[in-house]
Parts: structure tokens; C-alpha cells; sequence
């Protein structure tokens, strides 16, 4: 059994290797069935890898994105000193469903448009797990870790999988939305959804979506931090700069994910109830929050980490939901001590 583990940790590491290290790879995973009950057809899944899997192949971390990122954003949290280590783990950074490299309804030729589904969190959760179980023939993980979307998706790799990773990190994530939350991201949506260039989503160019990237810099970053930052001066160059680019996402696979976190819940199958999701966990939790967060309620993750019996930092920054990025130094030294012992 050894032989043959070593054996499969080579092969693996061989094929990341013929694909270039740390290059943009995909995997098919077949028709994915959504918790609505509707498919996502021919289902692709990208990823990328860093570090080497061990011969037991015990060091593996997946890492899915956040909102709006792709897994090329999350290279710079990957490596020696970082916040997670490659050089000790195998890491794989996943793109999220409606990324646009994921199944997407900017790149599904089979379900362009609006036309592709609806999913939510743990339809992400899903099909990281078929991603790894399948095409990379994982049975286990060291851990699942992730900020935002992400750190969302980390706590439901854990209620979903329980047991499948031996530790779970969730940074600025939430295992519930509070009514705030569903304030602010069904504003994101009704922003969205009424740029004159969106056309109900048959656009033949991408909406700028000014009013929507107001909304979301509005809560983003506390008005301490906005106000200290950004002069007055500098305010009109800021706000011309919140269009969509290039490298924006889709304003569809947008919408798709905006609609994913508004149904963010791990305790729906539950009757609502944290307790009866937390019930489901095993393994080690670190949960981190910032108290000044805007986007992200930080009060149903102190919770639930006090029901995990979860190590718990809570953060005081005026970056508000930027903390994962302003308090990076504290929150990389506390992910490795957490994931060494």
C-alpha cells in the first residue's frame, strides 16, 4: 500500500510538472446536479498547483477563491513565507464556479448567458471535492483554507465533508449571512442587474457597472480607512477608476456569484440551525474575523467557531474587510503555526 501511494504521489506530482508548475490547468468532472436541482452540463473545474505532494500524499491544501478572484490572484498568497507554504504543502488554488474559468456563463457553450444555472456555496464545495477526489485522486487533505467566498467555502468543506481535511482555515468568511449581509449583496445585485448596459443579461458588450463596484467599495473598507486614505482630491480619479477592465469578471458570472453568496448557508440542511451543521464537523478550525468588517458580518463565524471549539482571532482593523490583506503578517504566522501542529 505504501508503494502504491508513492507511486500515485509521483505520477501526480510528474503530471503537474508536464503542465508547467503553477500554469492555469482545468479538469472535467462530468454534469454537475446543483442542490436546485438543476445541472451544470460537461462541468470544468481550473486549478492550479504548487509545491510537491508527499509519497503518503498527506500535505495537500485546496485554496478556492474569493469573490471576483481567479486562482492566478491567489499566487502571491502561495509560497515560503506566505500564507501557505509550498515549499511544505501541495497547494491547490481552485477557481471558483462563475470565475471565468470554472464553468461559467461567460465560457459554457452549452448553457451561455443566463441560461446557466443558478448555484451556491456548497455547489462550489461539490465540485472542488469531485476536482479532487476524481481528477486528482485525493482521499484526503491536510486542509482546506480560504478568505471571503473562500473562507465560506472552507466552512463548508468542513459541515459537507466532514472529515475529509484534517483542518480547516476560514479568514473574513462567514458560515451564515446575517440580514446585513443579505442588505448589502441584494443591493449588489439590484446595482448590477440595472446598469443600462446590462440588457438583462444579453448584453454584446460588458456594463461598466459603475453604480455596482460603488456599492461594493462603499462597504469594502470602513469610512475610517477610506477617509484617511483617499483625499478629496483624489476622490474623482477614484471613482472614475470603478468600471469594469479587462480582467474584471463577466458581469453574468458575476450576478452568478453575487446570487451563490446570497444563499450562503451551511446550516440550510439543518433547519437553520448552526449547532445541528456544527455537529457535523470534525477535525481543527482557525477562524479569523475583523470586528470592522462591512462585507462580511464577523458575529455568525465568533459563533460558530465558539460551537467548533475552534482557535479564533479577532481582528480590529480600520481595512475593514481588507484585513486579510492589511493584517497579512499576523494571519500568515498564525496559518502556519495552526497547520504545523
Amino acid at each position: 500500500m505504501r508503494k502504491q501511494l508513492a507511486l500515485s504521489a509521483i505520477l501526480l506530482n510528474a503530471l503537474v510538472q508536464i503542465a508547467g508548475a503553477q500554469v492555469q490547468q482545468t479538469a472535467r468532472i462530468g454534469d454537475l446536479k446543483l442542490e436546485n436541482g438543476n445541472v451544470i452540463s460537461d462541468c470544468v473545474i481550473g486549478y492550479r498547483a504548487f509545491g510537491k505532494l508527499n509519497p503518503d500524499k498527506s500535505n495537500a491544501v485546496v485554496f478556492p477563491t474569493a469573490f471576483g478572484w481567479q486562482s492566478a490572484g491567489l499566487e502571491s498568497r502561495i509560497g515560503p513565507g506566505k500564507l501557505v507554504d509550498s515549499d511544505k504543502y501541495f497547494v491547490i488554488a481552485v477557481d471558483s464556479l462563475g470565475d471565468g474559468i470554472s464553468s461559467s456563463p461567460s465560457n459554457s457553450k452549452i448553457q451561455p448567458g443566463l441560461s446557466f444555472p443558478q448555484f451556491s456555496i456548497r455547489d462550489m464545495v461539490n465540485a472542488e471535492q469531485r476536482l479532487v477526489a476524481e481528477s486528482l485522486h485525493l482521499s484526503h487533505l491536510r486542509a482546506v483554507i480560504g478568505f471571503s467566498m473562500g473562507g465560506m467555502q472552507a466552512f463548508q468543506w468542513a459541515v459537507s465533508y466532514p472529515g475529509f481535511a484534517d483542518k480547516i482555515v476560514s479568514i473574513v468568511g462567514s458560515p451564515q449571512l446575517t440580514s446585513y449581509d443579505l442588505l448589502e449583496w441584494r443591493t449588489m445585485q439590484l446595482a448590477l442587474e440595472s446598469d443600462p448596459d446590462w440588457k438583462e443579461g444579453r448584453y454584446t458588450r460588458q456594463p461598466a457597472l459603475r453604480l455596482a463596484n460603488m456599492v461594493n467599495m462603499l462597504v469594502l473598507q470602513t469610512p475610517q480607512f477610506m477617509a484617511t486614505n483617499t483625499s478629496r482630491q483624489q476622490y474623482p480619479q477614484f471613482e472614475s477608476g470603478l468600471v469594469q477592465g479587462p480582467d474584471d469578471l463577466d458581469a453574468n458570472d458575476t450576478l452568478r456569484q453575487i446570487q451563490a453568496l446570497l444563499t450562503a448557508d451551511v446550516a440550510a440542511p439543518f433547519a437553520g440551525s448552526l449547532k445541528g451543521a456544527a455537529a457535523m464537523v470534525r477535525g481543527k478550525s482557525l477562524v479569523i474575523v475583523n470586528k470592522q468588517d462591512h462585507v462580511v458580518n464577523p458575529l455568525p463565524a465568533i459563533e460558530f467557531a465558539k460551537m467548533l471549539h475552534a482557535s479564533l482571532i479577532e481582528l480590529d482593523s480600520e481595512c475593514g474587510h481588507r484585513a486579510h490583506s492589511c493584517e497579512m503578517k499576523r494571519i500568515t504566522a498564525a496559518v502556519a503555526a495552526f497547520l504545523e501542529n
